[in-house]
């Protein structure tokens, strides 16, 4: 490793290379403040160039404009919560709160703080534990996958603040029922579809997600302009600078949360978003007093998907470089591009194209670091965005979420259904419906179904096949404590008064 590491830096650390990270991680984090565009656009527009790259020059380029794209779209999330990439909706549910009371600087800084360190700890991860996570990752069958997803939906009894349990559970029947809309895999036939051939390939997330938080969020910022007259405070450098207890308070959050993220991305199919919801959850289930609360601008829930998602991106390389197998549809791109190089990812690829894997390992890391220092100075410019009149900033959040969205699928109809959920949201949120379990089960729902459909096959109706996996049995009790605790909190603490 010693002797990769070596390799990677040399190639890495060269003048036009360097240049490259320092190129892909603008190019990214500038498509990723974007609503709508996330970075599989973004490497779409730069796979013509890096084809006259030499392959480890185009792999780095590539690389850095897909966790740029990651790392940038935590900004339009925390300061209009209109989610860059759907990676970052989970940072908005703190972040947001944190800018309209104030602290953007504070907001932004922790995220910025939070994607470097979870970023560094999944390259540190990837160098160390690439070949063995392979392994583990094969190991992973449609029994895990289940289980995995039922453990995220478990999670979503702590997504629901006291009193809104029942809710809860109805947006998240809402979002399994969204996810079954358009062609059945199995049997290719259409469900609820009504006839409608642009629903056929289902609902698209970006939409669901642009819809429900950007797109709403702008309609109730026009509902409360008139009565919004004062500005936030000016973001000053000093701002970024962050109390004891506030460094004490986001350590363990990111440490731990680094850890999720990595070994969710490391799994084929799961990937940042994933594994950014099951962060916040589990973060949430684990701080039994926050305060301020989760979903009121607590750092804690915002430095937990931050980090949990830039660690997933660098773990969606395992399978990636090691396996030749695709996670996400952003690896995929990745995929083709190195199959284009003429180089074929898996297990022979550390020895075969050792200079290719070792600079991409190496330049993960670099990339990071420049992310880091691109940021932190555009923070009090960035921020002067919330002072913007409202009556001006939200035609613009609704002028950027419809052309996101169109710029996707160049369809009218999503437009129209866009707008259709918007407007269904906004009711739902002024009745204090939640919607992070609407977006977690949508997202669930699709891969619980064939994981579950594909794994009754297999048990062929015995359950005994579930507990004599060992993996299943550890995301049973998963589920059971998570469940049994979470369930006991709801039913003996009361709201405060």
């Amino acid at each position: 490793m010693i002797d990769g590491l070596l390799l990677g830096l040399s190639s890495a650390l060269t003048i036009t290379n360097l240049l490259y990270v320092a190129a892909g991680c603008l190019i990214g984090m500038l498509i990723g403040m974007l609503p709508g565009l996330g970075p599989i656009s973004a490497i779409a527009l730069m796979i013509p160039i890096s084809y006259n790259l030499p392959p480890a020059s185009g792999m780095i380029l590539l690389a850095g404009v897909y966790y740029g794209a990651i790392f940038g779209g935590s900004t339009s999330a925390i300061l209009i919560n209109a989610p860059g990439v759907a990676g970052t909706v989970a940072t908005s549910f703190d972040g947001y709160p944190l800018a309209r009371a104030g602290r953007a600087g504070t907001a932004l800084a922790v995220a910025a703080y939070a994607s470097f360190f979870g970023g560094t700890i999944g390259v540190v991860l990837l160098m160390l534990l690439a070949p063995a996570l392979a392994g583990v990752a094969l190991s992973f069958q449609s029994a895990e996958y289940t289980l995995m997803m039922i453990l995220g939906l478990s999670l979503i009894v702590t997504l629901a603040d006291h009193g809104q349990l029942l809710k809860a559970m109805a947006m998240t029947g809402l979002g399994l029922a969204l996810s079954t809309v358009g062609t059945d895999l199995a049997s290719g036939i259409p469900r609820f579809t009504f006839g409608r051939m642009d629903l056929i390939d289902g609902i698209s997330f970006l939409l669901l997600a642009m819809a429900t938080f950007a797109l709403a969020e702008a309609l109730l910022m026009l509902n409360r302009a008139p009565q919004e007259s004062s500005s936030p405070p000016a973001v000053t450098t000093a701002s970024l600078r962050l109390t004891r207890p506030d460094i004490a308070s986001i350590i363990p959050a990111i440490s731990r949360n680094s850890l999720i993220g990595f070994l969710v991305g490391v799994l084929p199919g799961a990937g940042a978003t994933l594994a950014s919801f099951l962060a916040y959850g589990s973060e949430k289930f684990l701080n039994k007093q926050p305060n301020p609360a989760f979903g009121e601008g607590n750092l804690r829930g915002l430095a937990a998907p931050e980090s949990a998602n830039n660690a997933a991106c660098t773990g969606s390389f395992v399978p990636l470089l090691t396996l030749g197998i695709p996670g996400s549809g952003t690896t995929a791109i990745l995929l083709g591009a190195l199959i284009a190089y003429g180089i074929q990812p898996g297990p022979r690829l550390y020895l075969d194209e050792p200079t290719v894997f070792w600079s991409v390992v190496v330049s993960m890391y670099i990339g990071n670091l420049i992310l880091l220092f691109l940021n932190l100075p555009m923070i009090p410019f960035l921020a002067k965005l919330l002072n913007v009149p409202k009556s001006i900033l939200a035609p613009l959040i609704i002028f950027f979420s419809l052309t996101g969205v169109y710029l996707v699928s160049f369809n009218l109809f999503d437009l129209y259904l866009m707008l259709t959920i918007a407007v269904v949201a906004v009711w739902l949120r002024l009745n204090q419906f939640p919607m992070a379990p609407l977006l977690l089960a949508f997202i669930l729902g699709g891969l619980l179904e064939d994981n579950l459909r594909r794994t009754l096959l297999l048990a062929d109706g015995e359950l005994a096949y579930l507990l004599d996996r060992p993996i299943s049995l550890f995301f049973i009790v998963c589920i059971a404590v998570t469940l049994t605790t979470a369930l006991i909190k709801h039913l003996t603490v009361r709201p405060a008064e």
